[in-house]
């Protein structure tokens, strides 16, 4: 079990410390389901609190505009080491400070200005920063977009594979925030060479399941690829960029001095020790229990009347669409918010509703499964989901609802 050590703050700042322990309390309380969250280790949190935050280290390690940064370069060079160990990565830059700078860094450093790219539709499975026209990619570069099969809602390698030979794309870009499905990469880098396109991926969300050796992993031959190291990582709350050694420098240029200042130290230390904990030969298990879970989640929902995207998943997530029981994204969301449970709105592939109303909300397995819940915990929320949704004017039903969720969680508390 956790502990979350706030004792001076207790006294130093009593209003900012009792929302902490709020939040803290919600966390334990709740069924978090939120696809991009995770819950890290004693370890990490101790690390993200550690004196490194005090120290500024612009540049790399062994060459900093700074002095002092001896220990510092120590630990940056552990995280890049076993980074390189975990993916099997020729170079790594631990220096992006999330998801979005990272992608920003890759094409910085491969595309110029108005190029021509190909990613993922954000409404089918994309990321904003995959070249949606309202984000910097889509404004700055001429991001054509593809989508997946009406039918199967799945990527359609061969209809990519056209649409890349008609577009010419200088950079080709797979991995998703929202698909539930496994992604050939070996295809994707066959497309990009028939193109002679920069083949990059970012696998955010899978990153963790890659680690865990439960996905392809497109490290070795890709060009590059991004990722954060929270989510199925289990890791703080940043980034990092592994690519070829040939693309090294460009990339390292792009992050620094190109896109960011000093480096967060405090965040690296902690980027380290969830490296570290990666590498240990339960993370496997781990990965394989979060698909696990979410196949479980899965199922129950579909046996209950939701309709899951694709029919099902090969991941940590599940795309459910809630109008097959009469609902719409926003209400499911703010229903299961009432009841304990935490996800997100979201749309489903060829959605005819706005993304402030979409037609379908987003699970994801990652906290429930660090929490020590398996199959049948999963089973069991679905059943509460499945009872809110059917429900959801009922407010004595949601209460009750709410009590069976806080019992459940009683049994996996993290922290102290």
């Amino acid at each position: 079990m956790y502990k979350q050590h706030l004792d001076y703050l207790k006294d130093q700042d009593s209003k900012v410390f009792e929302l902490l322990e709020k939040e803290k309390e919600r966390q334990m309380e709740g069924i978090e389901l939120i696809a991009s969250e995770n819950v890290v280790s004693q370890g990490v949190l101790e690390a993200m609190g550690s004196v490194a935050t005090n120290k500024y280290s612009e540049g790399y390690p062994h060459k900093r505009y700074y002095g002092g940064n001896d220990v510092i370069d120590e630990i940056e060079d552990l995280a890049i080491d076993r980074a390189k160990q975990l993916f099997n990565a020729e170079h790594v830059n631990v220096q992006p400070l999330s998801g979005s700078p990272a992608n920003m860094a890759v094409y910085f450093a491969m595309l110029e200005l108005k190029d021509t790219a190909l990613g993922m539709k954000l409404t089918e499975g994309g990321h904003l920063t995959h070249g949606h026209k309202v984000n910097f990619s889509g404004k700055l570069y001429n991001f054509e977009q593809y989508g997946v099969d009406k039918e199967t809602e799945r990527l359609d390698y061969d209809a990519i594979a056209e649409q890349a030979a008609k577009v010419k794309p200088k950079l080709i870009l797979s991995g998703y925030t929202a698909y539930p499905r496994e992604i050939d990469f070996k295809r994707f880098r066959k497309i990009c060479d028939e193109v002679n396109a920069f083949c990059m991926a970012d696998v955010a969300h899978i990153a963790g399941l890659i680690a865990g050796g439960v996905h392809e992993n497109p490290v070795p031959y890709f060009d590059a690829v991004t990722t954060t190291t929270h989510k199925s990582l289990r890791g703080p709350r940043g980034a990092m960029i592994m690519c070829k050694e040939e693309f090294a420098e460009k990339i390292d240029k792009a992050v620094f001095p190109g896109l960011q200042g000093g480096p967060h130290d405090h965040i690296n230390a902690a980027k380290a020790v969830a490296f570290g904990e990666a590498l240990e030969p339960s993370f496997k298990d781990y990965a394989q229990q979060i698909v696990k879970n979410a196949q479980a989640l899965a199922k129950t929902l579909s046996d209950n009347g939701l309709r899951v995207v694709s029919g099902g998943t090969d991941n940590h997530l599940i795309l459910a669409d809630v109008t097959s029981i009469g609902l719409r994204g926003k209400e499911a969301e703010t229903t299961l918010d009432k009841v304990g449970i935490y996800c997100n709105k979201n749309t489903v592939p060829f959605d005819t509703g706005s993304p402030w109303d979409p037609s379908g909300i987003r699970l994801g397995t990652p906290v429930l499964t660090t929490r020590g819940m398996k199959e049948k915990e999963s089973e069991q929320i679905g059943m509460f989901i499945s009872e809110a949704l059917k429900n959801s004017k009922d407010d004595a039903k949601l209460e009750e609802i709410k009590k069976q969720t806080l019992e459940l969680c009683k049994q996996f508390r993290f922290y102290e």
